[in-house]
């Protein structure tokens, strides 16, 4: 049970990375075209990503959060990188 008290704090950080990169992404993005093509590019690399994560894991819960840990992985470098830029007074603050 401890194993899954691990992954579900992963994932919920994580996630909260993924909803970070996606809400601070317009304020750094020109043009709707590009901020749609990053959302895309960010989403579907999100799922490829949750998706290994759960065919490699248990059935399941354990599936599930091995999804969403995935899922949220791809977006940690993006939501890190919008971070420093916003700490560095780039952008709307």
């Amino acid at each position: 049970m401890f194993e899954y008290s691990i992954l579900v704090i992963a994932a919920a950080l994580l996630l909260a990375a993924a909803a970070y990169a996606h809400l601070r992404l317009p304020l750094f993005t020109d043009g709707t075209t590009k901020l749609m093509a990053a959302h895309a590019i960010l989403l579907a690399v999100g799922v490829g990503s949750g998706l290994v994560g759960a065919q490699m894991s248990e059935e399941g819960f354990a599936s599930l959060l091995a999804f969403l840990v995935g899922f949220g992985v791809v977006h940690l470098p993006a939501a890190a990188i919008l971070f420093l830029k916003r700490q560095r007074g780039e952008g709307p603050s």
